[in-house]
């Protein structure tokens, strides 16, 4: 059984908002999705979306777009990317999922799963000028920090509750936003973290892209459009 990721699917199924006015890599790129998706995952596999699932404004009009992906082979995990409007509360959201017989997702948000051989932990994470003004960027960003905090604490305690039984497991931190500024990779080095995946980058903004061993971790760049609309392997 394997692990995948792929961020930024950034589906509209149910509202108007056509990628490929970003460029014409992006034409059809539903299907390029669904094709390499099927092509690869199995149904005991596990595929991790780091945010920006759908363009939905509210959730009725990102339920097309959760059916799509329901019906996709493989488990689910994802969290929130900055696009992600309809999600309110982790709560409203595990409703909305019971409520439409979607059953092949899990919500990433201030806990940790066990899946293979990671422990996945995350958060969105934040950019330094996102927020309406420096001071908001600081408060979100503080925030999310304290969210990383609290999901590597669940993965520590996970991790060592399996150890206790002689099972090693390797924490993967997702995250949508990259984790280049402020504490975030201060703060996964100080929880033993050794691979992190992230996205949000798309166009001009590869160029920004950051991958491989840095400081002990291990990054990779899932943007749907920077990996040709192919999930990795992890």
């Amino acid at each position: 059984m394997a692990v995948y990721g792929i961020s930024d699917l950034h589906f509209s199924f149910g509202t108007n908002k056509p990628m490929n006015v970003f460029g014409r890599i992006w034409d059809r790129y539903e299907e390029k999705i669904k094709k390499n998706w099927i092509s690869k995952v199995k149904a005991k596999d596990t595929v991790i979306i780091p945010g920006d699932i759908s363009w939905g404004i509210d959730l009725n009009e990102a339920l097309e777009d959760f059916k799509y992906i329901d019906r996709l082979p493989g488990k689910k995990v994802f969290l929130r990317g900055n696009h992600d409007y309809y999600f309110s509360t982790k709560t409203k959201f595990e409703n909305f999922l019971k409520e439409n017989n979607l059953n092949t997702f899990e919500i990433l948000h201030n806990n940790a799963f066990e899946v293979e051989k990671y422990i996945i932990c995350g958060t969105r994470g934040w950019g330094k000028t996102e927020g309406n003004s420096a001071d908001s960027d600081k408060r979100i960003i503080a925030r999310e920090e304290g969210r990383l905090r609290i999901s590597l604490e669940q993965g520590v305690k996970l991790k060592n509750e399996l150890l206790e039984k002689g099972i090693k497991k390797e924490i993967l931190v997702a995250m949508h936003f990259p984790p280049f500024i402020s504490n975030f990779e201060s703060i996964m080095q100080e929880y033993g973290v050794k691979k992190c995946i992230y996205g949000h980058l798309h166009g001009y903004g590869h160029a920004m892209i950051k991958e491989g061993i840095i400081n002990g971790i291990e990054y990779k760049m899932v943007s749907c459009d920077y990996t040709g609309f192919n999930l990795v392997k992890l």
